[in-house]
């Protein structure tokens, strides 16, 4: 069993978490187990317990055992515990960066560490939050005391990613539980040991059963988990495929759902843009440190034709400078593709774009960075980031999202040329533009098809920032106040006749 003392030693730390789910405030051994492994190295970290319908059963009904009580207490007093939980994770911010790193292969210094910061920061943000669910007075008729109360929806069940699975469950927990609403989490069987480890932790400061956590597949746990009768509001974020299924699981039952499900970002950088904040946005902003597994990632990259040869240049010059290497090492920029699928997956769209670039001419493929030397790691999943110059924006791997170190850059003339090409896509998540010019800035902000636009920048998702896509890109917002009252309660009307 894992001591609650923080350790450095994330193989250790592994293999005392795994083959265990955290139900009803502790760790239950699972009876079903499988291997998980290490992207940089493709050894065993652990097992871990996989998951099934029983497992779902008994972690919603230890969630429904604790609704009641938790519900009931007052929203000051969760948010302090929802807070406290922040401080217990920063004090093992360290370990969980660590963790994160092993088991996902993104790169300590330039991904996890930075993860596991903003995973305590979520918890203290929404913990203070908890005197803002207000309701409001309507002044319906003078004799007639009318107002809203925000109620909790019940048991939250979710479903997180393997891509930055810290920060996207402080972003379904934090809020929830906040709210008054019990939660029961599915954890990616990619990397389920980091977060498996935060639930545990946060048990210090939160009564048996209000937060659970199991591990497991999609088919095997996950659909249990969306289907499930006690499961009364649903958040999801995956794939689209998978987002579908849950939304139908959703519809079956009436209850609420939030998906965010991937993207084609665009990224425009106008005439009158500052190359060198561009090109170092343009790195940002397609997550190269993550492998561009991002659903943000600017994976289409619109520069006007006057730059494009200079931005090319700058582009390909930096990301060679970045170090691939072993995700736990201080010096490593770029670490691996997280699993065996997902490396072949993203092979095979370099495979499809550099035979396009064969077929079309002027097109190049530009390969960057360099694989490690260190005999170590040579059968680990690192694939060298590829920018594309010279496609158009009708190709495959302008309009699939790739979820890999991939980005095209693509020649514009005109603004609205640019517009136009930009929102050429199902996805709607995310959007950058880069220019001196505040009136262009503000047109394209109004007329970008995305749910998250930024002007002279590139961050990744903050707390208190509201996120969340347009059109296949998901419904719904999170990470902000906005977010924890739309989604995370319900409103009831209420009439009081004084006549």
């Amino acid at each position: 069993m894992a001591s609650l003392t923080p350790t450095l030693d994330p193989h250790q730390l592994a293999t005392a978490l795994g083959a265990h789910h955290l139900i009803d405030g502790v760790l239950v051994p699972g009876t079903q187990t499988f291997e998980v492994y290490n992207p940089a190295t493709m050894d065993v970290i652990a097992q871990a317990a996989a998951g099934d319908a029983a497992v779902v059963e008994q972690a919603v009904e230890s969630a429904r055992r604790a609704q009641s009580a938790w519900s009931a207490t007052k929203a000051r007093d969760r948010g302090k515990a929802v807070a406290r939980c922040g401080a217990l994770l920063e004090a093992h911010s360290e370990e969980l960066g660590l963790l994160t790193a092993l088991e996902t292969g993104k790169a300590l210094r330039t991904e996890s560490r930075v993860e596991a910061n903003v995973l305590a920061d979520c918890f203290v943000y929404f913990g203070g939050l908890a005197s803002e669910l207000t309701g409001e007075t309507i002044p319906f008729s003078p004799d007639v005391l009318t107002f809203t109360i925000r109620e909790p929806v019940g048991v939250v069940g979710g479903i997180i990613p393997w891509n930055a699975p810290l920060l996207l469950m402080a972003l379904k927990v934090a809020p929830a539980l906040v709210a008054g609403n019990t939660v029961v989490i599915k954890a990616s069987e990619e990397a389920p040991f980091g977060v498996l480890r935060v639930a545990q932790i946060m048990q210090q400061a939160l009564p048996p059963g209000v937060f659970n956590l199991i591990v497991g597949d999609g088919p095997g746990c996950g659909a249990a988990l969306a289907e499930h009768p006690g499961v009364d509001k649903l958040t999801f974020t995956g794939s689209v495929a998978a987002g579908r299924s849950v939304y139908r699981a959703a519809a079956e039952k009436l209850v609420p759902v939030t998906l965010e499900l991937g993207g084609k970002s665009p990224m425009i950088i106008m005439g009158d843009a500052d190359l060198d904040k561009a090109v170092a946005g343009a790195i940002g902003g397609m997550r190269f440190t993550r492998q561009g597994q991002s659903c943000t990632a600017a994976s289409r990259m619109f520069v006007h034709r006057s730059l494009v040869e200079t931005f090319v240049q700058q582009l390909t010059e930096q990301v060679d400078k970045m170090v691939m290497g072993d995700p736990l090492d201080e010096a490593t920029d770029i670490g691996t593709i997280i699993s065996r699928r997902q490396y072949d997956r993203v092979k095979s769209y370099i495979a499809l774009g550099e035979q396009l670039c064969e077929d079309v001419e002027g097109a190049k493929a530009w390969t960057c960075s360099a694989l490690p030397t260190d005999p170590k790691l040579a059968d680990g999943l690192f694939v060298r980031p590829v920018i594309f110059t010279g496609l158009d924006n009708n190709t495959r791997v302008a309009r699939e999202e790739i979820f890999g170190p991939v980005t095209m850059v693509i020649p514009f003339d005109s603004f609205e040329e640019v517009l136009e090409l930009a929102n050429d896509s199902e996805y709607g998540l995310a959007a950058t533009i880069w220019t001196q010019d505040l009136n262009t800035a503000m047109r394209a902000v109004h007329r970008l098809e995305a749910g998250f636009v930024q002007v002279n920048q590139n961050l990744v998702v903050q707390p208190m920032l509201s996120y969340g896509g347009v059109k296949i890109s998901g419904l719904g917002k999170e990470a902000s106040l906005a977010s924890m009252l739309e989604h995370f309660t319900h409103k009831k009307t209420v009439l009081i006749n004084m006549a």
